[in-house]
Order: structure tokens, then C-alpha cells, then sequence
């Protein structure tokens, strides 16, 4: 509905009106549908526009999180903001009936693409000349460039080494494919380290200067 002036009215987020139990209820399915209607990661200060002022907008998720407790999705934390998504469990049945779940990468990055991604995750923002240090050998465009055409990272800020050359940082989308809220979910570095996953060893064992077949 709008207003006379063509501009959209205003929403009542306050709900003065109502009683208490009501007014959270219409909290809670505020909040839910602009989530729901939303195709990525909704932040809070979204949602705080269809709330009132003093709205614990954490335990209206958590409210809403518990009503969703037995059906095949849930309400999850991730890239910075909350989302709808199947529950993992429900994986084998999507993949059955579309060849892919729900929230699943569409293509599966090589070893190789793995390794360069998890480096710029862990050290970002980092060139690729550093990286290239790191694994001991050239980091191809090619392999970056397959990162980028997945949107999993992008150009950071230009480094203060002689010729300026960009960055690399993961995005938004990384941490969405991931099922990360921010990047210290990460797993821990050092426990990464003691697998062997995160050492220039790893560089030799699959090739980075190569680009994807």
C-alpha cells in the first residue's frame, strides 16, 4: 500500500497497539519473510527496519530457530547476515532430484584451487607474487582467474610493493558457499598446519602454476 505522494507508507515497527505476545509474534514474521524473500544473507540492519527500536533481534532468530527445529531447513548465521537453508541431511534427497543441493558450489574446485584459496583466506589480503613465494613456485593467472569466476575471492587493495600490484581477498560469497558468518570461523590455523594442509610441501604436491585442464 502507499501513501497519497506515490512514496511507500510507513511501517508501524513499533506496534504499540498490540499486546506484548502478539507484537513479538509479528516480530518474528517480519523478520522471517524479509529473510525468506531475500536471495542472500540478510544483515541486521535490514531487519531492524520492520522491528521496533528495543527488538532483541538475536532471540527472535533464536525464537524462530526453535519453531523451525522439525522441518527440513533451518535458519543459519552466514557471510555476516541469516539465511534459509536445507538442513545437510536433506543433501542426498536435493542432489536425487536437481543434481546439486541447495547452497552447494557449482563446480568443485581442483586440489590445486583449493590450496591457493584457503592461502588467500588465511593470509588476505596477500598478492599473487606472495603467494607465489609461499608454494615456491608461480601461482597461475588462470588458477586465480577460475576463483574469481566463482566470485570466492576478488581484488583487495592495491600492496605497497613496487609496482603496486593488487591483492587478493575472499568475498562475501566465499563465506556464503562455505557456511561461514565471518573469517574467524575459519578452523584453526595451527591445526591446519599440523595436518600438513597449510605448508609449502603442499604447493609441490599439487600445481599451482598451472591453470585448469
Amino acid at each position: 500500500r502507499k501513501a497519497q505522494n506515490n512514496q511507500p507508507a510507513l511501517l508501524d515497527t513499533e506496534l504499540e497497539h498490540l499486546p506484548a505476545d502478539l507484537r513479538w509474534r509479528e516480530w518474528m514474521g517480519r523478520v522471517e519473510a524479509v529473510i525468506f524473500a531475500a536471495n542472500e544473507p540478510v544483515r541486521r540492519e535490514v531487519l531492524a527496519r520492520v522491528v521496533g527500536k528495543n527488538c532483541n533481534l538475536e532471540l527472535i532468530i533464536d525464537d524462530i530457530r526453535a519453531e523451525l527445529a522439525g522441518c527440513p531447513y533451518e535458519l543459519v548465521a552466514v557471510a555476516g547476515g541469516w539465511q534459509h537453508r536445507t538442513k545437510k541431511i536433506f543433501g542426498d534427497a536435493i542432489r536425487a532430484a536437481f543434481g546439486t543441493a541447495s547452497g552447494e558450489r557449482a563446480k568443485e574446485l581442483s586440489q590445486a584451487e583449493a590450496l591457493v584459496l584457503m592461502c588467500i583466506a588465511y593470509f588476505q589480503p596477500i598478492t599473487r607474487g606472495e603467494m607465489s613465494s609461499f608454494f615456491g613456485k608461480e601461482v597461475s593467472r588462470d588458477l586465480i582467474g577460475v576463483l574469481r569466476a566463482q566470485e570466492l575471492i576478488a581484488s583487495g587493495p592495491r600492496s605497497p610493493q613496487p609496482g603496486a600490484p593488487y591483492t587478493n581477498v575472499t568475498t562475501k560469497n566465499f563465506l556464503s558457499q562455505f557456511g561461514l558468518d565471518t573469517l574467524r570461523q575459519l578452523p584453526d590455523f595451527e591445526a591446519l598446519e599440523d595436518a600438513g594442509l597449510l605448508k609449502t610441501e603442499a604447493g609441490a604436491k599439487w600445481d599451482v602454476s598451472r591453470g585448469p585442464p
